[in-house]
C-alpha cells in the first residue's frame, strides 16, 4: 500500500449504496487517506454509475478533499495496482431478486434474497462473477484485500476461499452492526459501550452474550426481545418473538432467524405483502427510483437521509472501518466472515464463518468461540451443509448437486417441492446462469 494514497476500486459502483461508502472514506480521510476511487459497473448500469459517480465528486468536492472519483465500464483498468477492492453488485438486477421471493411462494415456500430457495440461486448467479473477478485480482493486483458485501456474502466468502487461490478476501454484513445498535437503543446506552458475542454463519449468526461496560446484560435483552418487536432489518417483516422461547434459547437470534423459527408466519406474510404492494424487490425499486432522483440533483452533496430505508444502513459505513483497521493494524474486534480456523469449533476449519474477529494488517483473526450451544448447533450446521453444495453447484454446474442443496434447506419441505422449484428457477434464471446450460 503505497505512501502516496491508496486506490480502492468499487464494483457495482452505480449502487444506491454507494453514496454511503464515499461519506465513509470523506470522516476517516486523515487516518485512511483515499487517493483514488474507482467506481465500476457494467454497460446496463451506466446511466446510474454516471448519476453516483457526479453526487460523488460532488460530496468530496464539499469536503475539500483530494480524492479523485473514476468511474469505468472497464474492471481490468480499474483494478490494476488497486489496494482494496469492494464488491456491492447484484447479477440479473432486482428484477431478478423478484423471481427469487415470486416463484418459491408459488410452491409455499419463503421467497427470499438469501435464505432458501431465493439465496440458493442468488448465490448460483453471483459466485461465478466473484470468482471471475478474483481471478483478475490475482493478476492485476495480488496484493489487494477483497472486501465484499454482494449477497449472500457467507457463501461468496466460502466460494473464494473454497474455488480460488486467493485468500485476501473477507466478507461483510451489517446485521451484526444493526443488532448491536438496536441494543444500544433499547437499552438507553451509547453503541459504543455495548460489546456483543456474535458467531455462527452470514444471516445465520447468534449473540452469544451481550456485554455492556464489561457487565453481562445478555438476559435483560432477551427480556426486551420478548416484550418489542426486537432488532431486525428494513427487509424483514418485524414479528414478535415468543418470551418464553427466547428465555430457553437464551441467546441473541438475528433477524434472519425468523425464517426459520416463525416460518409459517413469515411465510403468510410474504404471501400478503406479494399480493397487497408486492414482493421486496418491488418495493425496493420504487425506493431506488425515489433514491436516484433525489441524487440527480445537482444541488445535493451530502448523503440523503432516505437511504436508510433501503435496507443496508450501516453497509458501507461497515467497510470503511473494516478497511481503516486492516490499513492501520488497528488490532480492534469486528465481526466479518472469513475462514473458520478452528474457532468455531462445531463446524470445518476450512468453512466460512459469521464471528468476532481481531481485524488486523493481516486481515481477520477469529475470536475462539469453543462450541456452539446444542440448542443452535445443529440448524447452524444444516446451513452450512446446505452453503457448501450451493457453492459446488454454483462452481460445477451440477444439477442434481444444485438439487440436493435445495432439499436440505430447513425452509423447503420436500424433494419433489424442491425439485418443482429448481426446475422453475432454472429456466426464469437461465440467461444468469451459463453454468448450468
Amino acid at each position: 500500500m503505497g505512501k502516496a494514497g491508496l486506490k480502492i476500486v468499487t464494483i457495482g459502483g452505480g449502487s444506491s449504496y454507494t453514496p454511503e461508502l464515499v461519506e465513509g472514506f470523506i470522516k476517516r480521510f486523515e487516518e485512511l487517506p483515499v487517493k483514488e476511487l474507482w467506481l465500476v459497473d457494467i454497460e446496463e448500469g451506466k446511466e446510474k454509475l454516471q448519476i453516483v459517480g457526479d453526487l460523488s465528486k460532488r460530496m468530496i468536492e464539499k469536503a475539500g478533499l483530494p480524492i479523485k472519483v473514476h468511474t469505468t465500464l472497464d474492471r481490468k483498468e480499474a483494478l490494476k495496482d488497486a489496494d482494496f477492492v469492494t464488491t456491492q453488485f447484484r447479477v440479473g438486477f432486482l428484477e431478478a431478486r423478484a423471481l427469487d421471493e415470486k416463484i418459491p411462494l408459488k410452491y409455499g415456500v419463503i421467497g427470499q434474497e438469501t435464505n432458501g430457495p431465493g439465496g440458493l440461486f442468488k448465490a448460483l448467479r453471483t459466485i461465478p462473477v466473484v470468482l471471475e473477478i478474483v481471478g483478475e485480482m490475482e493478476e492485476l493486483c495480488p496484493n489487494a484485500w477483497l472486501i465484499n458485501f454482494t449477497n449472500p456474502a457467507g457463501m461468496v466468502t466460502e466460494a473464494v476461499l473454497r474455488h480460488s487461490r486467493f485468500k485476501k478476501v473477507i466478507g461483510l454484513c451489517n446485521v451484526p452492526i444493526g443488532i448491536t445498535m438496536r441494543i444500544a437503543k433499547e437499552l438507553g446506552v451509547e453503541p459504543s459501550d455495548v460489546h456483543v458475542d456474535f458467531a455462527g454463519l452470514n444471516h445465520m449468526v447468534f449473540g452469544l452474550h451481550v456485554y455492556v461496560k464489561g457487565e453481562e446484560r445478555t438476559k435483560e435483552v432477551l427480556e426486551l426481545m420478548g416484550t418489542e418487536e426486537g432488532a431486525t432489518v428494513k427487509n424483514i417483516q418485524e414479528l414478535a418473538w415468543e418470551p418464553d422461547f427466547l428465555k430457553g434459547l437464551g441467546i441473541i437470534p438475528c433477524p434472519y432467524h425468523r425464517y426459520y423459527y416463525q416460518t409459517s408466519k413469515m411465510y403468510e406474510e410474504e404471501r400478503e405483502a406479494s399480493i397487497n404492494k408486492g414482493v421486496r424487490a418491488e418495493v425496493v425499486k420504487e425506493l431506488e427510483r425515489e433514491l436516484f432522483q433525489k441524487y440527480q440533483d445537482v444541488r445535493l452533496d451530502t448523503k440523503p437521509k432516505e437511504l436508510e430505508s433501503r435496507g443496508g444502513a450501516y453497509y458501507s459505513d461497515a467497510a470503511c472501518r473494516l478497511i481503516d483497521s486492516i490499513y492501520n493494524d488497528r488490532g480492534d474486534i469486528q465481526t466479518v466472515n472469513t475462514r473458520n480456523d478452528g474457532a468455531i469449533s462445531s463446524l470445518p476449519d476450512e468453512s466460512a464463518v459469521e464471528t468476532n474477529c481481531r481485524i488486523t494488517k493481516e486481515g481477520a483473526i477469529p475470536v475462539p468461540v469453543g462450541e456452539l450451544p446444542i440448542s443452535i448447533r445443529g440448524l447452524v450446521q444444516q446451513i452450512k451443509s446446505f452453503e457448501v453444495l450451493t457453492v459446488d453447484a454454483a462452481v460445477t454446474g451440477d444439477y442434481h448437486t444444485a438439487l440436493v442443496a435445495m432439499t436440505i434447506n430447513p425452509l423447503v419441505p420436500s424433494d419433489t417441492a424442491a425439485k418443482d422449484i429448481l426446475d422453475e428457477m432454472l429456466e426464469a434464471h437461465r440467461d444468469y446462469l451459463p453454468q448450468f446450460n
